[in-house]
């Protein structure tokens, strides 16, 4: 039996952390699918290259636009999803809204910008889903929260000037989880 070297440090978002690999696979097809449009149509800067119609879209610009969406909305998802699992997030409830985000995103390029007039049935469900989830997993990381005295839960010699010092709290939260082992 082999020990580990060094600090031992518990894992922490396990959830969070297993849903960044597909979410992450999505977006290098995304980006796969810019740089190809980009060599194919030699256009290395901005988004439309000029091959759109009335009907259709450039599919530069779709690209594009689905490649920027995407990263509109997704870091903000982790991170409320990372919040919500460190507050105690029930983990089905957890892995179930995720990959019902990823479902959401992948509807949105794939059944909506990417159809007929970038406006298929895909992309409002995409949308609205996706707004749904930011708002929902938000409320649900604050109601994780609720009724937790936050100003007992934090030494006051982590509060100077009436401001946190969050890498005295990290380090505060790093000795209990290793006391806690």
């Amino acid at each position: 039996m082999s020990a580990p070297i060094g600090i031992t440090v518990p894992k922490m978002l396990p959830i969070t952390g297993t849903w960044t690999l597909p979410f992450t696979a999505y977006l290098f097809l995304l980006s796969g699918r810019v740089v190809s449009h980009r060599l194919s149509d030699e256009k290395y800067l901005g988004d439309d290259a000029g091959k759109g119609s009335e009907d259709d879209f450039d599919a530069l610009q779709v690209a594009t636009r689905a490649h920027q969406n995407f990263l509109e909305n997704i870091p903000l998802a982790l991170i409320i999803s990372a919040v919500a699992e460190l507050n105690g997030g029930n983990r089905k409830v957890l892995n179930s809204a995720l990959g019902a985000l990823l479902a959401l995103r992948i509807m949105h390029c794939e059944f909506g910008l990417r159809g007929k007039g970038a406006m298929s049935v895909g992309r409002p469900l995409g949308y609205y889903g996706t707004m749904g989830f930011l708002g929902g997993m938000s409320a649900y990381a604050a109601f994780l929260i609720k009724g937790r005295d936050i100003d007992t839960q934090i030494p006051v010699s982590i509060v100077f000037n009436d401001e946190i010092n969050y890498l005295a709290l990290l380090r505060e939260l790093l000795r209990e989880a290793s006391l806690q082992m």
